[in-house]
């Protein structure tokens, strides 16, 4: 299925270690106070409701509540993904600091200024994550929310305000179940949303259990959720991010590290809550979504394992490939620079040659005059500014004639 884990406020990937003081961090279990054996869904239960107590939406006038809440989220952002808990296991903070988190931002809890800030990045190119605003989950999470019926087969559209949700049951059989669950939310008007999973909590809420961002597709933006049986894989833009803008060429290498699967392959029979949440900087989502049953689309299903498959491999043979790349780039910049060098360096030496075949002469004035001046001398040894010197003195002499008429010879 396409979605993350659950948030109860925000994403698996929260917010970036940087919004956590690099000094005097506590340890991600004692934050959460679950010890290092808990489970996933313990992690999870923690989490949850940690979040929901110093959510920047129920405290705003306690800036300390706000701190407390970037903690929780960044111990979460840790211990709810499977290698970054062992890599803090194994090495600390050290190994989450070198391999970098991603960043997250509430736009409830934004002024107007962040806001544009946020929404200039963002179409700018610059994957941001957002959270889910804190009055949404607890909504659900008490029951208090507007739920319509989206049978199996029929699509619904409509409008949702930033950072508010509309709520759809889907109803499954047994036999829809077996054969699989297709929900979809798209956006001609190209809206930015997330389609929300919950789950029925046994007091009657509603608790997140996925989510799914929009991405840009073509020309429109969309989303999905795929219970099909076997293991569907959801792309992740913003993995990698701050590395694909400093090297363009990452961008195409580390484009499908962001591929990663979704943690729920097949539901049940029985009701089951979706919903679309308006993630727009400033007006509200328009979408259309629509739920099916995979029995009538069983070729596409089966091309979707198919190509998932390839997309695997794929990125598999990516990886060597990028070291192959690099090491013969690096090769070349080498050559490369060699090459520059040795030109320089044989045209120095011809230089010096012909310097040195030049010292080869009995005449030295002419030696000088090549060192001195590049020009050559006169046969009769005087230099050309002598000779110019004689001509300047014959013109002057000419002029000087002293010319004598007599005044009783006529000519």
């Amino acid at each position: 299925m396409g979605g993350s884990k659950i948030e109860g406020g925000t994403s698996s990937s929260s917010s970036s270690s940087a919004a956590v003081p690099v000094v005097n961090r506590r340890d991600p279990y004692e934050v959460l106070n679950v010890s290092k054996d808990s489970s996933d869904q313990e992690i999870k239960s923690a989490y949850r409701k940690l979040a929901l107590k110093y959510h920047p939406d129920k405290n705003a006038s306690n800036p300390e509540a706000s701190e407390l809440f970037k903690e929780v989220a960044f111990s979460y952002n840790i211990l709810s993904d499977p290698e970054k808990r062992r890599q803090y296991d194994n090495a600390g903070f050290e190994a989450i600091d070198a391999e970098g988190t991603d960043m997250e931002i509430d736009l409830s809890n934004l002024g107007t200024v962040n806001t544009m800030f946020a929404a200039l990045f963002s179409k700018l190119g610059v994957p941001i994550k957002t959270t889910i605003s804190a009055n949404v989950l607890e909504e659900a999470l008490t029951g208090s929310i507007m739920v319509k019926p989206l049978p199996l087969g029929s699509s619904i559209s409509g409008k949702v305000d930033k950072q508010s949700a509309h709520f759809f049951d889907v109803t499954v059989t047994e036999e829809q179940a077996k054969a699989g669950i297709v929900v979809r939310v798209t956006s001609t008007a190209q809206s930015k949303f997330k389609l929300l999973y919950f789950e029925k909590d046994v007091g009657g809420g509603y608790n997140l259990s996925l989510q799914e961002d929009s991405e840009k597709t073509g020309k429109v933006t969309s989303a999905g959720m795929y219970f099909l049986h076997f293991q569907v894989y959801r792309l992740d833009s913003s993995v990698n991010a701050l590395e694909m803008a400093k090297d363009p060429e990452a961008a195409f290498f580390k484009r499908l590290e962001g591929l990663q699967p979704c943690e729920v392959m097949e539901i049940k029979a029985g009701t089951h809550t979706f919903a679309v949440y308006g993630d727009n900087f400033f007006k509200t989502a328009s979408y259309t979504i629509e739920a099916l049953c995979a029995a009538t689309y069983e070729s596409t299903t089966h091309k979707l394992k198919e190509v998932e498959q390839q997309i695997l491999r794929k990125r598999t043979d990516l990886r060597q490939f990028e070291t192959d790349y690099r090491k013969a780039l690096a090769q070349f910049q080498e050559v490369t620079n060699r090459y520059t060098q040795e030109k320089q360096n044989v045209d120095e030496l011809l230089k010096q040659r012909e310097n040195i075949q030049s010292a080869f002469t009995s005449n030295k004035s002419v030696l000088g005059s090549k060192v001195s001046n590049g020009g050559s001398s006169r046969r009769d040894g005087s230099s050309p500014r002598e000779e110019e010197g004689k001509e300047k003195s014959a013109k002057k002499r000419w002029f000087n004639l002293s010319l004598k008429f007599t005044g009783d010879k006529k000519v």
